[in-house]
């Protein structure tokens, strides 16, 4: 009020209300002069970003995931290990099952083979060869028979060089 009187002394005239200290805000809170919180602002089409994380949050963050990141982890490595042996284990099989028809085969073919060598040492004729060779052949056929008779399919002794008994 001394304030007052003293402006009206010296002819300046109090235009607005009284100021009373410690009453009244000295800011509104409902209004604001800031730029930022124009309402232009808030119909601008750029929206505001989040704020980034923080190394500590982030390191937080990453320690509690971890450890279900690394039981999923876990989980598709062995997954894909089983899946992987179980692929293995059928190559392994068809693999095993191509070698023994190949050894069918080889034994068939070898078979098939001795069958004709046998036939060929039978039907040799023996009767323009020396005494020597002809010897060799019916030695030969002899084993032959031998072997036809009593299945044995032992191979036929052709060194008959070698031979104790002759």
């Amino acid at each position: 009020m001394q304030a007052q009187m003293w402006f009206g002394a010296i002819g300046i005239i109090p235009t607005g209300p009284p100021v009373m200290l410690n009453e009244t805000p000295l800011h509104d809170s409902t209004t604001s002069d800031s730029p930022l919180d124009s309402p232009m602002s808030q119909d601008s089409p750029i929206e505001k970003e989040p704020r980034p994380i923080g190394r500590k949050a982030a390191k937080a963050k990453k320690r509690s995931n971890s450890s279900t990141n690394t039981s999923k982890n876990l989980e598709e490595i062995t997954r894909q290990s089983a899946k992987r042996i179980e692929i293995e284990k059928k190559h392994q099989e068809n693999e095993m099952a191509i070698r023994a028809e190949y050894v069918q085969e080889m034994e068939y073919l070898c078979k098939q083979h001795i069958e004709k060598t046998d036939w060929e040492t039978i039907a040799m004729d023996t009767s323009h060869m020396s005494p020597e060779i002809k010897q060799f052949w019916k030695l030969e056929q002899r084993d032959v028979m031998r072997r036809r008779l009593f299945r044995d399919d032992r191979p036929s002794n052709t060194d008959w060089l070698n031979d104790q008994n002759h």
